[in-house]
């Protein structure tokens, strides 16, 4: 049975369900609530027939750090914590707002995998700097002894060309000619569990158009091919730059709409903009999510 943490006195817990490119999030405002959603919780909220349904569960809670305005947590629909989001920072920034939690342009978040500035632009699309891509295997993390923008990666009997990228979580990215056409429900879940990324990965599969746009789609890990997946968009345009094919600003098209990255080299951070739109606020009854008595913040 599912189980979580909340305040008794509320018959339900209050969450907003949201979306960036068709990349669907269920929010709960943690701060004015206690809640700990353990994993069969989580699968419950996130199943698409008996459930809200959606991609991951984003979980807004106060600050550990005095440098963060808040922590951002993130779980996916089989019920895995994961370190980062790209189009779920994008809602978390709304979400946040529309609550009353704050009222600033520029937010800082904590997340497992550091502190990750949220802007809200004056056309109502959010700019998240996702940090300095990792690119050494070990920090992905990747088996392999030695970085390099390409690597072979042995599925079945085919050898696989492959960049791996960390962005906060892990990614394997793939050229294909065609988007269309990509392989993605079929292999993407085999590199997704390959043994070389000790961590399960992200995977996405780049058809560039041009220097300056490429068609995405992505398996995710934990959740399968999604609309959208912003941390694997930033991804695929740091291979695509260090396989000198794209500029350092680049139009991702993907399944539920495009995302504007740029990235100016090694060492800098990666920046993605693009939209997050609220679809609806409802309630999760407590029965559902057994709780115990505990007062919010």
């Amino acid at each position: 049975m599912s189980h979580a943490l909340t305040d008794s006195a509320s018959p339900s817990l209050r969450f907003t369900k949201m979306q960036g490119l068709g990349n669907d999030f269920v929010i709960f405002d943690g701060v004015r609530q206690r809640i700990e959603l353990r994993p069969e919780a989580v699968r419950a909220i996130a199943d698409r027939h008996f459930g809200v349904g959606c991609d991951q569960i984003l979980l807004v809670e106060a600050a550990t750090s005095p440098n963060a305005d808040f922590r951002y947590r993130i779980f996916n629909a089989d019920g895995t914590e994961v370190a980062q989001c790209g189009n779920g920072a994008r809602c978390f920034a709304v979400f946040v707002r529309r609550a009353g939690l704050t009222n600033k342009e520029v937010i800082t978040v904590e997340t497992q995998s550091g502190h990750l500035m949220l802007h809200h632009q004056g056309n109502g699309e959010i700019t998240v700097n996702m940090g300095i891509p990792q690119l050494a295997p070990a920090d992905v993390p990747f088996r392999d002894n030695e970085e390099a923008p390409e690597y072979l990666l042995s599925v079945g009997d085919d050898t696989l060309r492959i960049a791996a990228v960390g962005m906060g979580n892990p990614h394997a990215v793939l050229r294909v000619s065609s988007v269309a056409d990509a392989p993605v429900t079929t292999l993407g879940p085999r590199i997704e569990t390959h043994p070389d990324f000790p961590r399960h990965c992200n995977v996405g599969f780049m058809e560039v158009c041009d220097r300056s746009h490429v068609q995405l789609r992505v398996w995710e890990r934990g959740v399968g091919e999604t609309l959208a997946c912003g941390s694997n968009a930033c991804a695929a345009i740091v291979a695509g730059i260090r396989w000198d094919e794209l500029d350092h600003a680049v139009a991702v098209t993907l399944p539920g709409g495009s995302l504007y990255i740029e990235w100016a080299g090694p060492g800098q951070p990666v920046m993605m903009t693009g939209p997050a739109q609220v679809v609806f606020d409802g309630v999760w009854p407590i029965s559902a999510v057994l709780g115990n008595s505990e007062g919010g913040s």
